[in-house]
Order: C-alpha cells, then sequence, then structure tokens
C-alpha cells in the first residue's frame, strides 16, 4: 500500500485556478459545523491498525490514530508526534528510544502511556495478520517501556526504523479496548489522532470530529470531515460534477484529469510528481503459467509501456522501467537496458519460449481490483500480448477485499498491483515487493537480493545506498517476478471554497485531512 529515502519529495503545484463557482457559499457561522466532504476510491479495509496494510486504511489511520513519529508536508526527516524525542542509542543502528509527550489522552480521555505503546507494537507482531503490517518490521525483537521511555530493541540494523514508525504502522491504540491476540471486529476506534470516527459505513462513509484531546506535530482541526466512498472513478467524477464532494482525490478517471478545464468546470486542479507506481505481479508457485522465468521475461520483452501510458491513461502517468521511481534514491531503468533492444519483439519473445520449450500460446488468468481504469488497462495488456499468438489472457475483475484474498492464495497467474509507497526510502519499494516478506503474495524470494537488502538497512547515510539499489533492481529485471508499469501523477480537485488541499497528499503516505479548510 505504499510511498521514500533521500528522494525529493515531490511540490504540489496549483495548475488551474477556476473562475465561476458552480458550488455555494454558506453563511460563514455553518462553517465549523458542516463537514468538509472528501471523496476517495480507497476504502478502507479494516479499522484495526494491526489487521491493514493497504492505502484506504492507511489513510484514514492517519487522521484517528498517533504514531511517535510523523512527516511534515514537503519533508523526508521524521519529527515527533506523539513522542517528545527519539533517536538511536549509539552508533549501531539496533536500538531506539522514544520518549512520550506528557499529559497525552486518547480519544475517549484515557491516558495513552509507554505501556499502551509497547502493547500496539507487540500486538502487531502477535497477530501478524496476513493482511496487516507486521512483515515492515522483520527486524523488531522486542520493546520495552520504563515511565514515559519506549525502547525497541533490534535483531539487526535498520536505518530506516524511523521512517516505519512514522507510518501508519506506528499507530498506537489504547490496549484496554484491543484483545491481545486477534484483530478487533466492529467499528469503533480508540486511538488519539487529529479526529474520532462518530460514524462509520464500510464502503460507504466515515464522519471524522476533531478530537479534543490531541496534543501532536499536526495542526488541530477545526472542522468535522466526511470521507465518502466510491466504487471506481467514474462514480467520483460525478459526485465532483454534482457537487457532492468539496474534495476529490484518488482515483479520478484518466481522462478527466487529463482534460480537466476550471475555466469550464470550477474548482481548482492540483498536480504533483507522484510516487505511486504499478506493476504486474507474476505467481511463482509451481502451478502457476508464469513459473517459469522464461515466460515471465517474454512478457517483459512485448510489453509497450507507452501505449498503456497515452491510450489508457492519458498520460497522466509516466512509463516506468524499474522498482523505484524517478526522484527516489537508487532510481535506473534496468527493465529497459535489459529488454528494450528495438529489434522485431514478437520473433525475440517466440525464440525465448521456443528455446526454454514451453508451449505456445502460453494460456494464463490475469486479475485486477474492479475499475473502469483497471479493466481498460487490463484489456490493452490482452491486445498486446494475444496479438503476438505468443499468449492467451483470460481476465478476472475482483472487489478489493476479493481480489486481495485471490493473489495471496494463488488464483491468479498474474496480476495488476499498484503501490503507494509507505514512507521516504527506497528501501520501501524493494523490503515489501521483493524482500523475504513481501506483500504481493507471489511466493518469490532470492538470496541474493535479500542480502542487498540487508545491506542497504546498515547505512544512515541512505545516498550511500544508492549502487546497492541498483544492482537490486538490475537482479530484478532478471528474474522478473513482477514488472514495473507506469509511475503516477497525484491530482487533487477542491472547490474554490477550500483552502489547503495542496497539502493534503505529498506520497508518503499520510493523508492530511486537518490540513482541508473554508474560505
Amino acid at each position: 500500500m505504499r510511498s521514500k529515502r533521500i528522494w525529493i519529495l515531490p511540490l504540489c503545484t496549483a495548475l488551474l485556478a477556476g473562475a465561476a463557482g458552480i458550488r455555494l457559499l454558506h453563511p460563514a457561522d455553518e462553517n465549523a459545523s458542516r463537514p468538509i466532504s472528501v471523496g476517495t476510491t480507497d476504502v478502507a479495509g479494516a479499522l484495526d491498525p494491526a489487521g491493514a496494510y493497504d492505502t484506504g486504511s492507511w489513510a484514514i489511520y492517519s487522521n484517528l490514530y498517533q504514531s511517535l513519529l510523523t512527516l511534515k508536508p514537503g519533508s523526508a526527516a521524521p519529527v515527533p508526534d506523539a513522542a517528545q524525542t527519539c533517536g538511536f542509542l549509539g552508533p549501531s543502528l539496533m536500538t531506539y528510544e522514544c520518549t512520550l509527550r506528557k499529559g497525552l489522552k486518547f480519544a475517549n480521555g484515557h491516558p495513552m502511556t509507554a505501556d499502551d505503546v509497547r502493547y500496539s507494537f507487540e500486538r502487531m507482531l502477535s497477530i501478524a495478520s496476513d493482511t496487516g503490517p507486521a512483515l515492515l518490521f522483520p527486524a523488531l525483537d522486542s520493546v520495552t517501556a520504563r515511565g514515559r521511555k519506549i525502547t525497541f530493541h533490534l535483531r539487526d540494523h535498520d536505518a530506516t526504523f524511523p521512517l516505519k514508525l512514522a507510518t501508519a504502522a506506528g499507530s498506537i491504540i489504547d490496549r484496554t479496548h484491543y484483545p491481545k491476540d486477534a484483530l478487533r471486529p466492529g467499528t469503533s476506534v480508540h486511538g488519539s489522532g487529529p479526529y474520532t470516527l462518530t460514524e462509520y459505513t464500510p464502503g460507504v462513509r466515515a464522519l471524522l470530529k476533531p478530537n479534543p484531546h490531541y496534543r501532536g506535530a499536526a495542526q488541530v482541526p477545526k472542522t468535522p470531515v466526511e470521507v465518502r466512498y466510491y466504487a471506481e472513478g467514474g462514480e467520483l467524477a460525478t459526485a465532483w460534477r454534482r457537487g457532492d464532494v468539496d474534495v476529490a482525490h484518488r482515483q479520478l478517471p484518466p481522462q478527466m484529469t487529463a482534460t480537466y478545464d476550471p475555466n469550464k468546470e470550477g474548482g481548482r486542479i492540483t498536480e504533483a510528481a507522484g510516487t505511486e507506481i504499478r506493476t504486474v505481479v507474476f505467481d511463482m508457485r509451481p502451478a502457476s503459467a508464469m513459473s517459469r522465468r522464461e515466460v515471465r521475461q517474454a512478457i517483459a520483452v512485448l510489453v509497450d509501456r507507452g501505449r498503456i501510458m497515452t491510450e489508457v491513461h492519458r498520460s497522466t502517468v509516466e512509463p516506468l522501467y524499474s522498482l523505484i521511481p524517478r526522484n527516489v534514491t537508487g532510481h535506473t531503468t534496468s527493465f529497459f537496458d535489459t529488454y528494450d533492444r528495438g529489434d522485431d519483439t514478437t520473433k525475440r519473445a517466440r525464440r525465448m519460449l521456443r528455446e526454454a520449450d514451453v508451449p505456445i500460446p502460453v494460456t494464463f488468468t490475469y486479475a485486477h481490483r474492479a475499475g473502469e481504469t483497471h479493466a481498460a488497462e487490463a484489456e490493452e495488456l490482452r491486445r498486446q500480448l494475444e496479438k503476438t499468438g505468443l499468449f492467451r489472457m483470460k481476465i478476472v475483475s475482483k472487489e478489493w477485499k476479493h481480489f486481495q484474498e485471490g493473489y495471496f492464495s494463488g488464483a491468479y497467474d498474474a496480476y495488476g498491483l499498484s503501490w503507494a509507497p509507505d514512507f521516504p526510502d527506497p528501501d520501501n519499494f524493494t523490503s515489501p515487493l521483493v524482500g523475504h516478506t513481501n506483500v504481493v503474495g507471489n511466493t518469490y524470494t532470492n538470496a541474493r537480493v535479500n542480502r542487498l537488502i540487508t545491506n542497504t538497512q546498515r547505512h544512515s547515510d541512505r545516498k550511500k545506498t544508492a549502487a546497492t539499489f541498483r544492482e537490486i533492481q538490475k537482479e530484478i529485471a532478471a528474474d522478473v517476478p513482477l514488472l514495473p508499469l507506469w509511475q503516477k501523477k497525484e491530482y487533487v480537485l477542491a472547490s474554490e471554497t477550500m483552502a489547503g488541499s495542496q497539502h493534503l497528499s505529498d506520497g508518503t503516505g499520510i493523508w492530511r485531512l486537518w490540513q482541508l479548510r473554508r474560505i
């Protein structure tokens, strides 16, 4: 689900300002009580932070829970949130200690203690949900709490540990309301973030009200926010044009963001160079049609990213030839260097399959999350592969929950998966995607890649890891456990009565609803 390293954080720039307003101004005395409505297609998978590692869940966690650290807009350096101070003890990068702010409370008025922090991490690691964030902390051995101090003891060096604490994986819960050994059912939340959750209908809406007990790095919000969930981008676009939402973010249809004209339609659109990437993931299980490396390599030869960019996404994405996107330390063009030779790609792919004694055509199942754009992308992939006569592709569309269950169980030979990074470090494009505890469900493991990933985690100066990350990507280009397709640009639509939308998201996985306000 998720976002960086010593990369260059995207700067969100307002492109165009709307002229005539399509939404009416309301009296000032209504502004504080009337919720700001925000539309999105990123539905939350779960409300228990030990059980979700997807973009929609983490977006809402950013507002309902606190972490010890957080990221300010436009910065890659973590700053204290629930913590007063944090830092490594000694140069080994194996012991990390934080001191809590004084007087912290959960939204229900219960005091937050170091024991709540310890419990939150121990519980997450103990439950180790298949869809949870425990895999982000393979080096975490134990957590101790004493007074206001929390100490994390690591099994190995991990320079990225502070960045991981700044994600929703570090969400702190009220230990009196969450069972120790199981995920919490229902729709109640007990956190200490800027908002409280007062109403929630899964997949439909979430009503957030300012938390009067909040103390941390974010500004204290003054206005409620209603998050409205839409099944696909077309529905979100319709809601925007009807004036049902004040802000629309993720995932608007490409044809809308590519041609949106505020002078005609009103509102304001902002664009940022995003770090979300899209890949085709190949199932590596022995029974899969993609278990043979030569089959995956042949697809890498054939796929035309340029047509996907222009025909499906209307140039709202950029072709990507590596795991690590542009503007991030370690970015390279390993897939272009390996597979783009300017020759007859069909002839070369056919030769690769025949030399490996792979029967032609290769028949396989490709799955994607339900949605118009995902469906169009799948059809374009099928068109490209089937016109060669080398492949036959069956497309399966599933709602997010069932899609996720399917790829974890090995139900598909290949599937489209987007990755919005969790924190600003190139490690977050390698460990979760191709490391030995990866989250993509394809069972891939490579001992050399794992060693290289571990080596990068030993350097506190992240600029020194660039060469190693390039080596990792070279290895991945040869193995092709997944195929990078594109890097997304970030778009936010906001009505002319709204301010702060340019700070809503900056690719760090934090959804800053508290930045929104009426003007």
